[in-house]
This record gives structure tokens, sequence and C-alpha cells, in this order.
């Protein structure tokens, strides 16, 4: 999907058609090479899934690259499997190889690869940001699970497609959704956009229940098994609000044209409306497995029995409810951050990230996430999003806020999905 300017936000494929023939990244057709892929976070959840698909496929793929934050131990042995030319640590510290490269920079390094034609960005939060800039300058495929880059810098990672010649393509399985509903017709035909939640752990929670949940509570998600983070993020929905965000600038959809239903099975991953009436879902058993693979292959398909085959009547009944946004306030707050654009969503993301980190140290109640991120969207609104310095200044000083209502020290930045 690549990043160009349209409506506000980044269109899929050149001329609004994803992944088309001519467009940079795109599988070459017939499959006759195999292509380089850049794995960075390969030691979180998204990572760990993508390198699974990525060993059923070792005829179509080559992983080029692998990165972590600091788990040196699984790194080693994800190395030692898949013997990639390039090896990285972020955290400096741990015991590992003299050939690996260390510190932040190794996350560009592999993204800018020659031999690398496709990252997967699984970084967690902002700091997945420069790689994707990256290498949408360098002009390769971003698939992308990182979805805090386009909340935070949705207009620059547009432009670095545009300079480059990159192409965005989602992982999240509801962008993964809406971009195989879509195909490739043109924005001024979608008449909505209709992202699915699961409600995660707290969907049938009081309001007076839900200040006494823990974090144990909080991270028994019902359908999916993901990272810390990313599930907290789901049961407050301020995962939602994100996602929307993205879309908007994936799709180039006005804000008041998507909406979140919650679909507690996790079988329907969205829908999408066209101007007639007519509409579109696009359905599978919650893996993370799918949409990776088809980050990887869009606008092809690649046989795969990874998951097992989808069986309707052993998913029945499928279920939707309107979302209780007076009880999930990150949501609320979420999307009044995306529509105001400018710094707010930079904002948002970063308070968010600090707030569930405080909350998994056991610093901060549930409930006191929602109410710690409007605090920093209300005090810090008046800041400028001109360039990615000011960006990341924006998202500094929502975390020293978060922090100093917290009364705590120095910044927590989650690194892997």
């Amino acid at each position: 999907m690549s990043a160009g300017a349209e409506e506000g936000g980044a269109r899929p494929g050149r001329d609004g058609a994803p992944g088309a023939p001519g467009a940079p990244g795109a599988p070459a057709s017939g499959r006759d090479r195999v292509r380089g892929v850049a794995v960075l976070g390969s030691t979180g959840s998204i990572g760990t899934t993508a390198l699974r698909v990525l060993d059923r496929q070792r005829h179509a793929f080559r992983v080029s690259a692998l990165t972590a934050y600091e788990n040196a131990t699984l790194l080693e042995e994800q190395a030692r499997r898949f013997v990639p030319p390039f090896v990285g640590l972020v955290r400096d510290g741990r015991p590992h190889p003299a050939d690996w490269r260390t510190g932040a920079e190794c996350l560009v390094g592999a993204a800018t690869l020659a031999e690398v034609d496709i990252v997967l960005n699984a970084v967690v939060g902002a700091a997945g940001l420069d790689a994707t800039l990256a290498g949408l300058r360098a002009g390769k495929r971003v698939a992308l699970a990182n979805k805090e880059t386009l909340v935070v810098a949705g207009e620059l990672v547009a432009a670095a497609a545009a300079q480059g010649g990159g192409e965005i393509v989602p992982v999240d399985s509801e962008h993964s959704a809406i971009l195989q509903c879509v195909g490739h017709r043109p924005a001024s035909e979608i008449r909505r956009l209709l992202l699915t939640a699961s409600g995660g752990p707290f969907r049938g929670w009081t309001r007076e229940r839900l200040e006494q949940a823990t974090v144990a509570d909080a991270l028994r998600h019902p359908t999916w098994r993901m990272g810390r983070k990313i599930t907290v993020d789901s049961a407050t929905l301020a995962n939602k609000a994100l996602e929307v965000i993205e879309a908007h600038f994936l799709f180039g959809i006005p804000y008041d044209r998507i909406e979140v239903v919650v679909h507690p099975q996790s079988v329907v991953h969205s829908f999408v409306e066209f101007i007639d009436g007519s509409v579109l879902a696009q359905v599978g058993v919650p893996s993370m497995e799918l949409p990776v693979l088809y980050a990887l292959t869009h606008p092809e398909r690649l046989a795969d029995e990874g998951v097992a085959p989808f069986d309707p009547v052993a998913a029945s009944p499928l279920t939707f409810e309107r979302v209780r946004a007076e009880d999930f306030p990150a949501l609320s707050l979420g999307l009044a951050a995306g529509r105001a654009g400018g710094a707010a969503p930079a904002i948002f993301n970063a308070a968010n990230e600090q707030a569930v980190a405080l909350f998994l140290e056991g610093r901060m109640s549930f409930a006191d996430i929602a109410s710690a991120i409007g605090a920093a969207l209300d005090a810090l609104s008046g800041m400028s999003a001109q360039d990615r310095g000011a960006l990341l200044a924006a998202d500094a000083a929502a975390r020293a806020h978060v922090r100093e209502g917290a009364g705590v020290g120095r910044a927590h930045r989650p690194a892997e999905v």
C-alpha cells in the first residue's frame, strides 16, 4: 500500500491501486525471485509470528536481517536458524556475538540493507518511526505492524514514501482486512470503514468494576495472544483509537466515515461499505499469521497451511455490539486527537505508552491510564508538529507529563509488539 497523499492521508497504491503491478516493492510477477525480509522486533509476538510464516515460505522469502530490543538469547536462536547477514540488538550490554550491530541505529541499518526488499516493522511505539522512514526513502515495502508510526507522523511517512518510492502494507488484522476488501477501488467509492474490536477482557465489566481492574485482569485477552502493551491497549480501547488514526492515513478516509463496532468473536476483521450500499467483510480465524503473510505477498497470495481452515459453523454465532465509549474514555480521547491533528496524535500515543508502562509496573491504576492521557493532551495541546524534531519533542513532553503526574522518574519505551 503506497503512502502517497490524498484527502489528507496516505493512499493505497499508485493512483489508488494497492500494490499495482508497477508500484515499488510489489511482488515480482510469477514469483521469479526470493525476496529478502528484515524483521524488526523479531523476538516480540508479531516478530516470532512472522518468523513462523517465513520458515514455511523459504521458497519465496529469505530472512536478511533480524533485530531485537534486549532478548539476546532468543535473537541468537533465531539467527542460528535463519542465518541472516545482519543481526542487531538495540539495547547493548547483553552478551552477544561480536559481529552483531548494536544501538538504536541498527533498526535503520537493517531497514536500508541492499538485500532487503521488505521491512517488517514490529517495533512497539514511536521507536519504530525512523526505521519506517528510512525504509520508505530507500524504496522498500514496509509491512507495518507498528501503527504508532502513522499515528505520530502520518504526513512525514507519506512524504518519505513519495521521496523514495517505498510503500506501506499494513499488518494489523483490521487494516489488512480493509485492504483486501477495497482492492483497487478508489477512496471516492468508499462510504464507510467499520473496524471491529473484540471488546477486550473488560467488555462486560461495569464502570465500578473497571476501577478495580488489575494487571492480570487486563492481560487476560479472550481471543488474541499478543504482547503486554498491546493487550492493555486492547483492554482500554486505546488500541482501537490508534487503528482509526492509522486507517485514516492508510486509506485517505475522513474520520467521520470511520466507525468502530464491538465483535467479541474476532472473526470478522473489518467491513467496508461502498457508495452503492454494498458491504464487504473480511473473515478469518483470529491468527496474526494470516495478515502477516498477506503483507508479504500483497497483492498476490501464496499457498499456506499454517492456520487451520475456517469453519463457519464452529465460529458461529457471530455477534456485534455498540462501543461503550463512556466506560472506555481512551477511545474518545484518541479519536479527538486524530481529528485535532498537529501534535495531538503524537501526544496521545506517547502519553498512552507511558501510562501503560506505569500500569504494568503497578504504579498506576487501570482507570488512571485514560486520565493521564487526557491531562497530557490538555496541557500540551499547543505544541508544534512541523517536523520530526517537533514531533519527538511532543512525544518526550507527553511522557514526562505522565511521569510527573504519577510521581515517578525516567521514561519507559516498549520495544517490540
